[in-house]
């Protein structure tokens, strides 16, 4: 398993500089709940941009990593708000991989459960070795991207009916 992070509001920390929430250039918030899990996985920065920010270029960085890695499962820390259009990009090109893509709705900095939850589900799903496919994982479930939508009324991830 290889973990590509990616950034947004997972990552995002306060810079007191300038007063506003930023995605810095590392794996700080990925790091620290590798740690408190005890084992060592693969871990590799990759775009480190709020998911607003990401573009079609930043997304065949993505899918270029995951077609050269000899790993057949990825984890992929993704900002929110875009999530669902890399999950349908991804879902185009690989039918021979497990993709399952996760974030959080608060920054890890200031709310360290549920970007913690999120994270450890996803790892947890793919511990149960789950068929070829592009997953989203949040707030509790873990479903075929085409399953699951954010609620931006909610504030929430919600299965499609």
């Amino acid at each position: 398993m290889l973990i590509l992070n990616c950034g947004g509001t997972f990552n995002k920390r306060y810079n007191a500089l300038n007063g506003e929430l930023e995605v810095p250039y590392d794996n700080y918030c990925v790091e620290q709940i590798l740690e408190s899990v005890g084992f060592d996985y693969a871990l590799a920065g990759v775009i480190y941009k709020d998911s607003l920010e990401m573009d079609m270029n930043d997304r065949k960085i993505i899918a270029s990593i995951i077609m050269e890695s000899k790993e057949d499962t990825f984890i992929l820390v993704h900002g929110t708000d875009t999530m669902h259009i890399t999950a349908e990009f991804l879902s185009e090109i690989f039918d021979d991989r497990k993709i399952i893509i996760t974030g959080a709705m608060k920054p890890f900095e200031i709310d360290k459960v549920e970007a913690s939850l999120n994270f450890g589900i996803a790892i947890g799903f793919v511990h149960a070795k789950p068929e070829n496919g592009v997953y989203i994982c949040m707030n509790g479930h873990v479903q075929n991207s085409k399953n699951i939508v954010k609620n931006r009324t909610l504030g929430k991830f919600e299965l499609v009916r």
